[in-house]
């Protein structure tokens, strides 16, 4: 896993995200704590459940605040659960993408920018609804347009997934690992957070450790446990595990 080539979350969204997860109270933290994912297996893949993984989509692409707390740390680790859950998987247009990396770091767009940004960070999300980054690619573009409605109804989205992976741990050793369903939200959890990662390291039985720099001036790293993830994963491409 590679730190960003190009810092593509804007310094200010990404102060007003971890900002708002920090003003976030204990409570809501700890009632979240960390995530049953047996729990969330057999609800979210029950049609008639409340956490049915397509209801809490369809919710999560609604122009609305209405989900909870608790629908958020199902629809995040419901992910896992998916027949095309792949954690691995290469981002929505990989060449367009590059094409619209230097916008990210201009501090006006134009109207077609915007747009075009717009565009492709709806088509991303859709392929990968928890996609952080381009979340918070989307509420940079709302921004720049000026529909600050916009910025904050998607600006609570991703608080409230950010605040899912926070509340899942500490991030200080392995029994306090945070949870994620990707390698690359360990990345983006913490350039949210305002630490620099510097080196990546993997750790057996299934964690990754991330070295910082020490802006916190806490801890060398952190830790994240990517057990399901990778289990999930070899469910789905059993060949791998010969390699």
């Amino acid at each position: 896993m590679q730190i960003f080539r190009h810092i593509i979350l804007a310094v200010a969204l990404a102060a007003a995200s971890f900002g708002a997860l920090a003003a976030a109270p204990a409570s809501a933290r700890a009632a979240l704590g960390k995530p049953d994912l047996e729990a969330i297996k057999a609800a979210t893949t029950d049609e008639h459940s409340q956490y049915y993984y397509p209801t809490l989509l369809r919710a999560f692409l609604r122009n609305d605040t209405t989900m909870t707390s608790v629908e958020y740390q199902y629809f995040y680790y419901g992910t896992l659960f998916q027949e095309d859950f792949d954690p691995y998987r290469k981002p929505a247009d990989p060449e367009r993408l590059e094409a619209l990396a230097p916008l990210l770091s201009k501090q006006d767009l134009s109207p077609s920018e915007r747009s075009e940004l717009l565009d492709y960070t709806m088509q991303a999300v859709e392929e990968d609804p928890v996609n952080l980054r381009q979340l918070n690619n989307r509420i940079f573009a709302y921004e720049q347009r000026g529909s600050t409605n916009l910025a904050r109804i998607w600006q609570n989205k991703l608080n409230h997934l950010l605040l899912v992976i926070a509340a899942s741990g500490t991030g200080a050793d392995m029994e306090n690992a945070w949870i994620v369903v990707s390698p690359q939200h360990e990345y983006d959890f913490l350039n949210l957070k305002g630490i620099k990662a510097t080196q990546h390291r993997y750790e057996p039985p299934h964690y990754d450790y991330i070295e910082v720099e020490h802006a916190d001036k806490q801890h060398a790293g952190y830790y994240f446990n990517i057990e399901e993830l990778l289990k999930q994963y070899f469910l789905k491409h059993p060949s791998e595990l010969k390699e």
